[in-house]
């Protein structure tokens, strides 16, 4: 563990969790002429050459880093697991805890975790930039100062977003309700279907009637069963009974995530309905989440998805497919029977759907 910050009288502490991604990389010039430009990541515990700011603020921040660290397009579900015992091993030690992570599966790390973590009663915010933070116009240092900020922020005693969140481009966001949306802009991330949890412009303004009051009635855990055996299948105009029954017939498949058309629907062709029924007349769970990023499924509004409930499918509402995938796995991970996973994957736990 390093201290990047020691404040005199500090009014709080945060635990800085680096796993990689582009905020801690730069350009590599003293590379060959072949790779003159590449990426490569730098020492992080050496931040405060790029990010002096740190040193000014009024709580302590400690850093530990991710062993090896990652490209977020290599994150799995056993990184999802060091990462929650690492919040584990210290959570008594901190007030909160910063996330600095690739932005290509930032959406389904920050959904997974809210999941995993039970009880949680501190904030966990994820960030990351779109540019190296050793580049002039990087949104780096921005991220990294705002989300130190807000996960610092005690504004009555008590911790001001106390969820998994993640701050990009001066909008702090839930987790399980966050996707990315932009890989050039600095606006990378967007909530479709739920308010902003903060705004950060000269005061950070917080939008409290939508934060998630802290959850103390109970002793904080995680979860570190995951179940990786799960898929999605989009539909799409044309699809044929081979390809649905391929998908189907995975070995071991215990979880489908079925991305519908607007509010839920489905061709209504028989074999469809019926290859999906007998699928989850196997045991298969299967939710419903809609391919468009805003609005929810209501299964039974129309003819084309009152045959999806008929048969058990579950309604994802407007659960993102992140949030349903992340959800999936770590509910199949938690009860050995389809019934139960299938009842806990249509209620919200943790603000991931409208109730």
């Amino acid at each position: 563990m390093f201290q990047l910050n020691k404040a005199e009288n500090p009014v709080g502490a945060v635990l800085v969790i680096y796993t990689g991604g582009t905020l801690g990389m730069v350009y590599d010039y003293r590379a060959g002429p072949d790779k003159a430009g590449q990426l490569r990541p730098f020492d992080f515990s050496q931040v405060m050459d790029r990010v002096p700011e740190i040193q000014r603020l009024d709580f302590d921040v400690s850093l530990i880093t991710l062993d090896p660290i990652i490209d977020s397009s290599d994150m799995k579900p056993a990184v999802w697991v060091r990462l929650a015992q690492a919040i584990e091993a210290h959570y008594n030690e901190f007030d909160s805890f910063v996330i600095l992570h690739g932005t290509d599966t930032m959406a389904y790390t920050a959904s997974a975790l809210s999941f995993m973590l039970e009880n949680l009663g501190k904030p966990v915010i994820l960030t990351g930039a779109q540019l190296p933070i050793g580049v002039a116009r990087t949104d780096a240092r921005e991220n990294l100062l705002t989300a130190l900020e807000i996960a610092a922020d005690r504004p009555d005693g008590r911790p001001a977003v106390p969820e998994v969140c993640i701050y990009f481009n001066s909008l702090l966001l839930r987790g399980n309700r966050a996707k990315k949306r932009e890989s050039v802009h600095f606006n990378a991330f967007h909530s479709e279907n739920y308010p902003h949890l903060a705004m950060a412009g000269v005061r950070i303004e917080y939008n409290r009637p939508f934060i998630a009051p802290a959850d103390v009635s109970h002793p904080f855990s995680i979860h570190t069963v995951i179940d990786a055996n799960v898929t999605v299948l989009k539909l799409f105009p044309g699809i044929t009974p081979a390809v649905v029954n391929a998908i189907l017939a995975i070995p071991g498949l215990r979880g489908l995530v079925l991305e519908t058309f607007g509010s839920g629907n489905a061709p209504t062709d028989a074999w469809l309905s019926e290859a999906l029924s007998a699928a989850i007349g196997r045991g298969l769970v299967v939710v419903n989440v809609s391919q468009c990023e805003g609005g929810r499924v209501t299964q039974g509004q129309y003819q084309t998805s009152s045959r999806l409930q008929e048969i058990g499918v579950v309604s994802g509402a407007d659960m993102t497919t992140e949030a349903a995938i992340t959800k999936l796995m770590v509910l199949l991970g938690q009860f050995p029977y389809p019934g139960t996973v299938a009842q806990q994957l249509g209620t919200s736990l943790r603000g991931e759907m409208a109730n």
